[in-house]
């Protein structure tokens, strides 16, 4: 499935910690090798319990974590996460059917990688969730209120009642779209983008941000839906364009 290689370090990277979280011990030792000859720091562990223990003492740029596991699984593991300021999770998987990868994306799951895989696309998956940075055309340090929150987009950070809430990846990467362009509708197919995202993905996507930003999520006033076109993201808007 995967076989260590001595090959250059991942340029621009060389300092992400990766935590990985699988109770294949054999599988364990062959990701640290294989990430390591790549200039990744990383470490291991066999169950969500000792990678929350991890956790509470380091900081990981990315968790690479296992579905099925003995005790807490790696999609209950995930879900706790989700509430919180957690690295985005990379889930390796045998099961590839839509419902567990919908399962994953409703956690907060970053990305999936079916079991067996080959060691190269592990890496690329890895580069392509560390290079994803917030960019956005808004004045440094002018915060932009979004619903219920304040966003400040040069630190990424949202605050909803002087309280953090916590974004994903995926969806500050969404959110920072709609920002470079408020105003304009975003049909579901223009916001796949790179990720190959299916448009169930981006409806889900959608409502999981406007349960994070909207003080009533069922009537948007921020990041509403344009029907039979798309979503669009109105600032000091009004509800009407349809929930």
């Amino acid at each position: 499935m995967i076989h260590a290689e001595s090959e250059a370090p991942a340029i621009g990277h060389e300092s992400a910690h990766i935590l990985v979280i699988d109770d294949d011990l054999r599988l364990q030792r062959l990701l640290i090798r294989y990430l390591r000859n790549h200039g990744y720091r990383v470490t291991a562990v066999a169950n969500a319990e000792s990678a929350a223990r991890k956790m509470k003492a380091l900081w990981f740029d990315v968790l690479i974590l296992d579905v099925m596991m003995p005790g807490k699984s790696g999609l209950d593991f995930a879900r706790e996460l989700e509430g919180e300021t957690s690295p985005p999770i990379l889930m390796l998987t045998a099961r590839a059917e839509s419902e567990n990868r919908i399962a994953g994306l409703e956690a907060g799951v970053e990305d999936y990688l079916a079991k067996p895989f080959e060691p190269r696309e592990l890496l690329l998956r890895i580069r392509r969730i560390l290079r994803r940075r917030p960019i956005t055309n808004h004045a440094p340090g002018a915060e932009i209120a979004l619903g219920a929150c304040l966003y400040n987009p040069e630190t990424g950070d949202i605050l909803r009642d002087e309280r953090p809430v916590r974004l994903t990846y995926r969806e500050r990467r969404l959110l920072e779209k709609f920002l470079a362009a408020p105003g304009r509708v975003f049909s579901r197919g223009a916001l796949t983008g790179e990720d190959q995202t299916s448009p169930r993905a981006v409806d889900l996507r959608v409502n999981r941000l406007r349960r994070k930003i909207e003080k009533d999520p069922r009537q948007p006033l921020c990041l509403q839906t344009v029907r039979g076109r798309g979503y669009m993201l109105r600032l000091g808007g009004r509800a009407g364009a349809g929930g």
